[in-house]
């Protein structure tokens, strides 16, 4: 009976290991999601595994060469204790690729950096010291914070390193 095990990989290679794994005629799957990265002044969004160093690989260790996937480059080990590997929970990889879009990617909401209403306090330019409330986060690298200035609120949109929790 097929089930779906989990590999772990050397750090940056979960893409290398599914295509070696492929090539030996192994049913392997990478679930991937968006990410920032920032580089250069420049904010790219690129495709990287959902879970790093891992990936998962379909067998019946009854029937499949499954000690080869050890040997393969780029993978370390497959996950399990002794000397068998132990199978991922049933119905876990199907759900993933439940929620996948048309591109193959996971969404991933990211979680909002700080709680609203905590009190943060700005680090970084003209306002630096100065203390805020936390209303939301635009995006992963921008906050949203609502300050008082001159007796009123005043919301402002600040990068999310120019800020830090209060106290």
């Amino acid at each position: 009976m097929k089930r779906w095990y989990v590999v772990h990989t050397r750090t940056g290679m979960e893409r290398l290991a599914e295509g070696n794994l492929a090539a030996q005629g192994f049913n392997a799957y990478l679930p991937v999601r968006e990410k920032k990265r920032r580089h250069a002044r420049r904010i790219d969004i690129i495709k990287t595994a959902l879970f790093p160093r891992y990936l998962f690989v379909e067998l019946d260790l009854s029937a499949d060469a499954w000690r080869s996937v050890n040997g393969t480059y780029g993978v370390s080990y497959m996950v399990g204790g002794g000397e068998r590997p132990s199978a991922a929970p049933i119905g876990v990889v199907e759900e993933i690729r439940d929620r996948e879009d048309e591109n193959g990617v996971v969404p991933v909401q990211e979680a909002a950096p700080y709680t609203p209403g905590q009190v943060i306090e700005i680090t970084q330019g003209p306002l630096a010291t100065r203390t805020g409330i936390f209303t939301g986060a635009n995006d992963n690298d921008r906050v949203t914070i609502l300050l008082d200035m001159l007796g009123r609120g005043v919301s402002l949109t600040l990068p999310g390193d120019a800020v830090t929790a209060y106290g």
